[in-house]
């Protein structure tokens, strides 16, 4: 259908009068009459006939195929006035559908004059169009049709060429704006299709187009419609019978749930149309800010003549006023629809910053603002929710705002970069930061504010941008006018949490000077108490909130909002009963709410152990049911206790301190209440009254305003409302748990505000009282989460619950004292006995009564009968955990600990045989004694060893089936495997509790040796391999966990040797989920808690193949985050707001400095490679580090200390021997320079693909690897020919290039995997869609390995069998087919996530051992970790003297006693300093080293020339012995070997995975997770 050109001339032209219609002539055919005489009219219905025929016959012509001189007739009939006027809806309908024809068939020329036009056109715009308003009309479809035709047509041009046709342009905007507004129909009809609203917009945007000019009134008209976005607009039409536009508050709440059709249209007709309509509506905001100014002018002109000129309400009036108000509106949604239309109003807008009237400078301002941020006509959107009292809490790793109602209005949205777009605009804004007026100076803070909130509309700042407006931020806070200050509080109370960490935390956290959280903190000292309350608010809302990422381990959330309650409980010192009060409210409904966590809840998110559960696990009901609110409230408490500071924990615990003291005070007002009887007294009249008086005025000295709270302390007592004088008493009552203190102070609230008695403002007076004497922190609830957590050392708050623990015994021991006797008492009721066996809760009384005892021995019971019932848990306890922490309770309390520990040791030895009664009792007993009682057991030692190696490891009593797979896990675990998993413990305990430093490595050798053969050769012990295969993963495990408690101590960690650790990281790769998980979960607690060196970081970056993506997800989690951690301690080293607990200098280097380690590790990894396709499966390794850690500031280290990788030697393994041996053992030196060169590629890659820098570090030059695993390259001949070498084959570039790529789609997309670009072969694509990863460990040994290829069907055979191999290994190879894998399909039996272990050993062990040896004698820590406490996971911490009360003790005083204004000297630390030795001793990764120009990646910087080594050569050595002890194996050489482990890489029905062609499945998006705390 051809579209209607623009004629060269006037399109209407001189109707020729035409003779009859030839009937064979082509053209219409249509031959009836139209038009009638005056007084003959057609009837209605012939007439419609004859409108439909006509109509049906040119709807399908074409303008080609027929003669244009046929319609001409037709046309003139249809044109006049019988028809155009005619009454019936329908004659006009279909008249107006055959001329809408007459014009497409006639285009460009209608056959019209003038007059006729207009007549058309007025028919058509005002009866035919309009009537689209109403779907229901009879007549819908030709309406719909002439409004299709006109639009398609564009035969609505020719309204343009009709003289003084303004009006029907102006009719045309309005209606069809009305139409689309609904303004026109009644209430409840259907909505018009979208072709309708399609076709009015295109007709108006040809109109917008084609005229010359539009009337001024159609510009309002399109304007007009942005502002049905705001709520001020469109409120009072919400409903019917609403008088004077007054809106229910209620309805504020309801939302739009799209824009509104007239709203698209004119923005559409803005877009479409940029040029004209930016003219045009430059021409509507001119006439406004013109008319404004002149008014504000004319108006300072009348004042200087009045002498009045300094007159603030001068400016424009209120009028003028209005209408600003209004166009600015205008203009904040114009930005958010159509920007491109305010090029000329922005520079407009600018010249308002300027102008002297105050009004329209502050108009300007938030507008500009609010254009920034995005912000429209409907306003800002809602402040994020702040609840600190909210359970779950936030939860940084799949954040998300609280739910709120989503409203696409108030959401900023920016179609653009306004700093980039109007740079001098942007500037001139920035500007009002020194603006002479806080009021603009208040406005310009809360436009900052929202604009770094709203990240500039959504499009984002650029990182100096949002530096600057951060530091902007800042100093308002510290502007001199108290409004700006509160503006600048109320801006930072709109971020949310994220923000917060995100956007002013890296402009430093609360304790670093200067910046935006630190100016904030000091505002809580300001010197205007508006100020005080406002920042002291927001940051301990702030700070609630961050409290669950704080206690989960998010060390970048701790280090930034970590100090926020010191920074508060501070003011404390400045002794002002204003602030003394507000710290009253801001610790008891913000840092730790009354209704923390909600009481009635009952589904939260796991607590404690269970918080870093899978996101796939489901809650079952009885979990659900199992919260305990008061263990989830006591570690809130527990927390903030940790994060304070010296002088916050005195006034923390002086405020603890000061409840029981006054509380005496209070319950001798209550008791003077009483008496007083309301002023009936019997006798002592004069003498109570005294008493009364005396207390009421003690009690008002405590609480500003003393007057006021005097007067209703005597109201109250003339109330005499005996339940609130027993409610008050409930609250301080000792006995009184936490829900009845809760309770009691809700009801007593509802009470008094209920009471017609009662004064207005009195909960006022009372509620400070109350939070000063209530029992809420040292409550009999807390008691037993308390002592929990001082025993697990549960999230580090180990040590802060003993210091709390200790509080309470001194301040108020009879809650102590009196859960303790229960307890005890408890005990004795559940001991065992022959004949009855204890209770299955009997553990967890066990678990506490003995962390109790530890710290607090004196007060566990010393009778007889204690000690027979903790004799009999020992003997006979069930489960064998019982047993240990009997020992533990009699070991520390007991006072003949020498004589109990031997009569103990004889009683489990005498008559101790496999199978015999409390055979597992009696061997955990013997566990925790050779742990904490090693001297005195004396001669017993040997006969204790002997049980545990000849009498249980080294006995095989289970049989199996031999069928079965032989490597498997089971949920349960059966007695003989549960015996040998307490036998290693035996065995590990006697070597922790040695004490002799020079006979430990004779003693310790057998023990280690033992350990590591279970771990390298997956739990078998037996030359048989007769070991039961459920019972091979347990003590696989419980190996590999052994040792990692081992390292823990800096002694024992000496003793793991390189090659041995390298068996332990594969742990973290066996076939096995619930191995490999539990031993990461090990392996990343101790490595939080600083007890690990840092050698042991390289074992995560071992999940790189992971196929279980929810553990791979938590182990990117963690990397991240302690990645997060240690970068942070650089930047914060300058400041005290890095734990004492944590490394200092070196620490922020972690991370970077283990890189070297990980390359060795690669080097002697079973799957190691040097073909091109088994290089770059060793490549994920290093991309999945670099992805975790690398950033742009430590880039440059990782690629330096991989560059002088290639300038040394590996020591880990023997070099080839010179002579001539067939056999020729692997050269490992060669596979690190090859793994150098690909670090060195991946890492250029990597940095070309974020567009960063290589910078050179020249003081990095000497930098030195570890000793332990290489060896400088000494023959500078040999340095220079590896360094200039390149080890890489062909291809590997490439396939690098394409992994990298690969990589980061994954992390910076969620979209799914594709196949990779360039690929070569279609094969290998083919290939990668069954499988696409590598490994989890096999079935195999690490000595073991052969290539082994299934079938799809599960079946498989041998290939390429070695010939040496003995017959029985020969045999396992071919019915074992777990291979080390890269499909990342795992058996259901491997993989099954519902099938948990359950741990068998228990941690308080090492700190019973430390404790009791004394804390001189603890293990020194490794240089490598400075500040961590090896072998003690609850070590002691020298705590404030008791005695000491510290500020606010002395309650007996008549004035309030001020706090100190200088710190203790007895405070607490929580971590002993290290020694000098360790401080003095530098880790070679933090060594500086330089280079002038960073090298190509495929070289290294070689060491200058020193003496000349004989060269190493290549030849061949002798292999290692396989497994099972008995053959020696022939190897072959070292390129048959690499190119069999590339082979030895397949699954059970999985093809090799081709990373070229597609990433792997194992390799899951990263960008999705956030930095959260590590797992426990």
């Amino acid at each position: 259908m051809p579209a209607r050109a623009r004629p060269a001339a006037s399109t209407a032209t001189e109707v020729v009068p035409q003779e009859e219609i030839v009937t064979m002539m082509p053209g219409l055919q249509f031959n009836e009459a139209l038009s009638w005489r005056a007084g003959k009219a057609i009837p209605v219905a012939e007439l419609l006939r004859r409108l439909q025929a006509l109509s049906k016959e040119i709807r399908d012509m074409e303008q080609e195929e027929n003669e244009r001189q046929s319609f001409t007739r037709v046309a003139k009939e249809l044109a006049s006035p019988n028809l155009l006027t005619h009454k019936d809806k329908g004659v006009k309908a279909w008249t107006a559908a055959c001329l809408v024809d007459i014009l497409r068939l006639c285009a460009p020329d209608a056959p019209y004059t003038e007059q006729q036009l207009r007549d058309i056109f007025t028919m058509l715009i005002t009866s035919i169009l309009p009537a689209l308003s109403d779907p229901s009309n009879a007549y819908n479809v030709q309406h719909a049709y002439v409004l299709q035709s006109l639009s398609q047509v564009k035969s609505i041009v020719l309204v343009t060429d009709i003289p003084n046709s303004e009006n029907l342009v102006l009719y045309l905007f309005t209606s069809f704006f009305d139409i689309l507004s609904g303004s026109s129909r009644a209430s409840g009809e259907e909505h018009l299709p979208k072709s309708v609203e399609y076709n009015m917009t295109s007709i108006l945007v040809t109109m917008v187009d084609e005229s010359s000019s539009l009337p001024q009134e159609a510009v309002d008209t399109i304007v007009a419609q942005f502002l049905r976005t705001d709520p001020r607009v469109i409120g009072p039409s919400h409903g019917k019978g609403k008088k004077n536009g007054i809106v229910d508050e209620k309805q504020s709440t309801l939302v739009l749930k799209e824009l509104p059709p007239a709203y698209n249209m004119a923005k559409m007709i803005c877009n479409s149309c940029e040029d004209k309509m930016a003219r045009e509506i430059s021409k509507y905001f001119n006439d406004v800010i013109v008319e404004a100014s002149a008014s504000s002018h004319q108006n300072r002109r009348s004042s200087r003549d009045m002498e009045d000129a300094d007159d603030p309400a001068l400016g424009p009036t209120e009028d003028d006023l209005k209408e600003l108000c209004k166009a600015h509106r205008l203009l904040r949604e114009l930005w958010r629809a159509c920007p491109a239309v305010l090029q000329n109003v922005i520079p407009q807008l600018e010249a308002e910053l300027s102008a002297e009237n105050l009004q329209l400078r502050l108009l300007a301002t938030e507008t500009l603002g609010d254009i920034i941020s995005g912000i429209g006509a409907a306003g800002p959107p809602p402040p994020p929710i702040i609840d600190p009292a909210a359970y779950p809490q936030m939860d940084l790793s799949g954040w998300s705002e609280p739910s709120q109602p989503i409203n696409f209005l108030t959401k900023p949205r920016s179609p653009q970069s306004f700093p980039q777009a109007h740079p001098h605009a942007y500037a001139s804004f920035l500007s009002r930061r020194q603006d002479k007026s806080a009021v603009i100076r208040s406005a310009w803070t809360v436009a900052i504010g929202r604009i770094l909130t709203t990240s500039a509309g959504g499009v984002g700042l650029s990182p100096s941008d949002q530096q600057r407006l951060v530091e902007d931020l800042s100093r308002m806070l510290n502007d001199a006018d108290e409004k700006v200050r509160i503006a600048a509080i109320k801006a930072v109370a709109t971020f949310s949490i994220r923000d917060i960490v995100d956007k002013l935390g890296s402009d430093g956290s609360v304790a670093t000077a200067g910046s935006v959280l630190s100016n904030m903190a000091e505002r809580v000292k300001d010197r205007k108490h508006t100020v005080r309350v406002e920042a002291t608010w927001v940051l301990a809302r702030l700070w609630g909130v961050a409290s669950g990422e704080i206690a989960a381990g998010n060390e970048q959330v701790d280090s930034i909002l970590g100090a926020t309650p010191s920074k508060i409980l501070h003011a404390a010192y400045i002794a002002d009963l204003e602030i003394n009060v507000l710290l009253d409210h801001v610790f008891f409904e913000a840092l730790l709410p009354l209704s923390y966590p909600p009481i009635k809840s009952k589904t939260a998110k796991p607590i404690n152990g269970d918080s870093q559960r899978v996101k796939d696990s489901q809650t079952n009901g009885e979990e659900s049911k199992s919260l305990d609110p008061d263990k989830i409230r006591t570690e809130r408490l527990l927390l903030l206790a940790k994060s304070l500071d010296e002088r916050a924990s005195k006034i923390f615990f002086a405020r603890c301190a000061m409840q029981a003291q006054l509380s005496k005070y209070l319950t001798a007002y209550l008791q003077c209440c009483e008496d007083y009887n309301n002023g009936i007294m019997d006798k002592n009249e004069v003498q109570i009254k005294d008493r009364l008086s005396k207390l009421i005025n003690e009690l008002a000295k405590l609480l500003p305003d003393q007057s006021k709270v005097s007067a209703d302390l005597w109201k109250f007592a003339k109330m005499h409302d005996r339940r609130a004088y027993q409610l008050i008493r409930f609250c301080m009552a000792p006995e009184s748990d936490y829900r009845t203190v809760f309770k009691a102070l809700k009801e007593l609230t509802k009470r008094i505000e209920t009471l017609p008695a009662a004064p207005s403002g009195l909960m006022d007076t009372l509620t400070p009282l109350l939070y000063r004497t209530s029992i809420l922190i040292y409550n009999k609830s807390h008691v037993p989460a308390i002592m929990e957590f001082s025993r697990t050392d549960e999230k580090a708050l180990g040590s802060t619950a003993h210091e709390v623990m200790k509080d309470i015994s001194s301040r108020t021991p009879e809650i102590l004292k009196a859960h303790v006797s229960e307890l005890c008492r408890l005990l004795q009721d559940e001991a065992p006995s022959p004949d009855k066996p204890n209770n299955a809760g009997a553990i967890d009384d066990l678990k506490a009564c003995a962390a109790f005892a530890r710290k607090f021995p004196s007060e566990i019971p010393q009778d007889q009968e204690f000690i027979q019932a903790m004799t009999s848990f020992a003997l006979r306890g069930s489960p064998p955990e019982t047993a240990k922490h009997a020992i533990s309770i009699l070991m520390a309390a007991s006072k003949k600990k020498d004589v109990l520990a031997k009569d103990l040791a004889r009683s489990c030895i005498k008559n101790l045989k496999y199978g015999s009664p409390d055979f597992l009792s009696r061997l955990a007993a013997l566990s925790q004694l050779s742990l904490l009682a090693p001297a005195e057991l004396g001669a017993e030692s040997d006969t204790i060893i002997d049980i545990a190696t000849k009498e249980i490891l080294l006995q095989m009593r289970t049989t199996f089936d031999k069928r079965r797979e032989r490597y498997q896990w089971d949920a349960s675990i059966d007695e003989e495997c549960n015996a040998k998993c307490w036998a290693l413990k035996i065995l590990t305990n006697k070597i922790r509790s040695h004490r002799d430093a020079s006979t430990l490595q004779k003693v310790a050798d057998p023990v280690y040796t033992l350990l590591t053969t279970l771990v390298s050769n997956e739990g078998e012990l037996s030359t048989e391999n007769s070991t039961p295969p459920n019972h091979k993963s347990r003590l696989r495990l419980t190996a590999a966990r052994l040792l990692l408690k081992l390292c823990v101590s800096k002694p024992h960690e000496g003793l793991l040797k390189p090659a041995a650790f390298n068996e332990l990281a594969e742990v973290a790769q066996d076939a096995l989920f619930p191995v490999r998980s539990s031993f990461l979960q090990r392996l990343k607690k101790y490595l939080a808690q600083t007890k690990l060196p840092p050698r042991f970081y390289i074992m995560p970056f071992l999940l790189a193949f992971e196929p279980d993506e929810v553990l791979k997800a938590e182990t990117v989690t963690w990397i991240r985050s302690r990645a997060a951690f240690f970068a942070s301690l650089k930047s914060q080293q300058a400041t005290s707001t890095v734990s004492k607990a944590q490394p200092t200098s070196k620490a922020s280097t972690v991370l970077e400095s283990v890189f070297a380690r990980l390359l060795s590790l690669l080097a002697h990894h079973p799957d190691f490679g040097d073909s091109a396709e088994e290089l770059l499966d060793s490549a994920r390794y290093i991309m999945f580090y670099l992805s975790t850690v690398a950033n742009e500031d430590n880039i440059s280290l990782i690629f330096h200390i991989a560059q002088r990788v290639k300038g040394y030697r590996d020591v880990v393994s023997p070099s080839p021997s010179p002579s001539g041996d067939t056999v020729q053992s692997i050269d490992y030196s060669e596979r690190l320079y090859a793994l150098s060169d690909l670090a060195q590629q991946a890492i250029h890659s990597f940095i070309d693909a974020h567009n960063w820098s290589l910078q050179t570090l020249p003081s990095l030059t000497r930098l030195t690897l570890p000793r332990s695993l290489f060896a400088e390259i000494k023959d500078h001949e040999v340095a220079i020919i590896v360094a200039e070498k390149n080890f890489l084959p062909e291809g590997v570039k490439e396939g690098l290039e394409i992994q990298v790529r690969t990589t980061l789609r994954k992390s910076k997309s969620g979209s799914k995997k594709r196949k990779s670009e360039g690929a070569e072969d279609s094969l290998k694509a083919k290939k990668a869609k069954t499988a696409r990863s590598l490994p989890i460990r096999d079935g195999k040994t690490t000595k073991e390995r052969k290539k082994v290829r299934t079938s799809g069907k599960g079946e498989s055979w041998d290939e390429d069998a070695n010939e040496s191999e003995p017959d029985n290994a020969r045999e396992r190879g071919s019915s074992e087919v777990r291979e080390r894998r890269r499909s990342g399909r795992v058996s259901a039996v491997a993989t099954g996530r519902g099938k948990s272990y359950a741990e068998r050993d228990d941690e308080e062990d090492e700190r019973e051992l430390e404790e009791l040896n004394g804390p001189d004698e603890s293990p020194a820590t490794d240089d490598d970790h400075d500040d961590a406490e090896a072998g003690d996971e609850d070590a002691d911490v020298p705590m404030s003297d008791p005695d000491d009360e510290g500020p606010l003790a002395d309650a007996d005083n008549e004035d309030l006693p001020t706090p100190p204004t200088s710190a203790s000297k007895g405070a607490s630390t929580t971590t002993p300093k290290p020694n000098a030795k360790a401080k003095a001793k530098q880790s070679p990764s933090t060594r500086p080293a330089s280079r002038a120009k960073p090298p190509a990646p495929s070289k290294a910087a070689a060491p200058p020339p020193k003496a000349k080594p004989t060269p190493a050569s290549k030849p061949k050595a002798a292999a290692k012995p396989k497994s099972n002890g008995k053959a020696v194996a022939k190897a072959k050489p070292a390129t048959t070997q690499r190119s069999a482990a590339g082979r030895a890489t397949r699954s059970r029905g999985a093809a090799t995975a081709t990373v070229e062609a597609e990433p792997d499945a194992g390799g899951e998006e990263d960008s999705e997770l956030s930095d959260v705390g590590e797992s426990e």
